[in-house]
């Protein structure tokens, strides 16, 4: 048998791979017959129609950017079977090269990970629930301290009333406008922790979040003397939920503000840092502030834990950082040192980042 006949009927239709090879309007030239049996049939069709159910070419177009620049690249992707089934697979993409470097067609190499990511979700929705289990947990010990509060107001309120002392009485109607305020933020908190809602995930600039907070916080930390500071590097566009990650930096960078103001320290301040080494999306919220102790570090993330004041703080902050991160397949690090500062980290993996929705944008 010729070579180039067993390459044909022993290769290129027996590998378990999924391949296609494509020209430069996206029109499938030739393809194996995995993906024939998984996808349909694809004579006189485009690439886009094909693996995305789509009538025109893809927003962000990686086998596009290979007609560009004629470089090997490897992506994952959502896709649509024959049948209308949600698929994901990880698609190599290689130029096949003309002698003057034009590059007239690509061919496309793809692998069926749709059950990788199943087990991926399922792992992050298991530590979801454990958190929320952790959560649930410390809910007994959140009330008894709001309980505690309103018994408290109200024992100086009446007997404020019973002295006739308006200064007592108005301490203890204090005592409970801030107590019955900490029952709703809680209570709003608690639910949007444990309501489990789904990220709406784009591709969006890191950067663009961090700087969003920034002036977020500006003013105020101007007001109580902090200096907040941003140190950014460029960072590629990324698939997040920019929600999530606005949530989890207000989360970090209050925190931080809250840790400069009860500090005595000298020069309080707040940094924030966006950048990315080896593959790996960082956004790190620093500060000088108190630092906690051993006991304090172990509590962070189970329960209803805060370092804050009546009415200041609920203990879910954090909690909800750290689903929001899980969520993106990422985590976080934290290093503190009492006396001397915080530092958190959220680190994310851009291979375990979520795939964009691409309904949106």
């Amino acid at each position: 048998m010729p070579i180039n006949e067993w390459i044909r009927t022993q290769l290129f239709d027996q590998v378990p791979l999924n391949i296609t090879v494509i020209d430069r309007s996206f029109h499938i030239v030739e393809a194996n017959q995995a993906f024939e049996n998984e996808y349909g049939e694809w004579r006189g069709r485009r690439c886009y129609e094909m693996y995305k159910g789509r009538t025109e070419r893809c927003t962000h177009c990686a086998a596009r950017e290979t007609f560009r620049d004629g470089q090997i690249r490897v992506c994952e992707e959502p896709g649509v079977v024959r049948e209308g089934t949600q698929t994901y697979y990880v698609v190599h993409m290689v130029p096949m090269k003309e002698p003057g470097g034009q590059v007239p067609f690509i061919i496309e190499m793809s692998t069926d990970i749709t059950s990788v990511k199943v087990l991926e979700q399922e792992k992050l929705q298991a530590e979801r629930l454990a958190a929320v289990g952790q959560t649930v947990a410390g809910l007994a010990h959140g009330i008894k301290n709001v309980l505690m509060g309103l018994d408290g107001g109200m024992y100086i309120a009446r007997t404020g009333i019973e002295r006739g002392d308006v200064e007592r009485l108005l301490e203890g109607w204090q005592m409970l406008e801030d107590n019955v305020a900490r029952i709703s933020s809680f209570t709003r908190e608690f639910l949007e922790f444990a309501r489990g809602r789904t990220p709406t995930v784009t591709l969006v600039d890191p950067v663009a979040i961090t700087r969003k907070v920034i002036e977020l916080f500006r003013d105020k930390a101007e007001l109580v003397g902090i200096r907040l500071d941003s140190a950014t590097e460029d960072v590629p566009l990324a698939p997040l939920d920019e929600s999530g990650i606005h949530t989890c930096l207000t989360n970090l960078v209050s925190n931080a503000l809250d840790a400069c103001e009860s500090s005595d320290g000298p020069a309080p301040q707040v940094l924030v840092r966006t950048y990315e080494r080896e593959g790996t999306l960082v956004f790190e919220v620093a500060d000088n502030g108190a630092g906690m102790d051993y006991d304090v570090k172990k509590r962070v993330f189970t329960n209803f834990f805060s370092t804050k004041g009546t009415g200041k703080g609920t203990g879910l902050g954090l909690l909800t950082t750290r689903k929001i991160v899980q969520e993106h397949g990422g985590r976080v690090w934290f290093e503190s040192v009492e006396g001397s500062g915080s530092t958190f980290r959220l680190e994310f993996p851009r291979e375990r980042l979520p795939t964009p929705d691409p309904t949106v944008g």
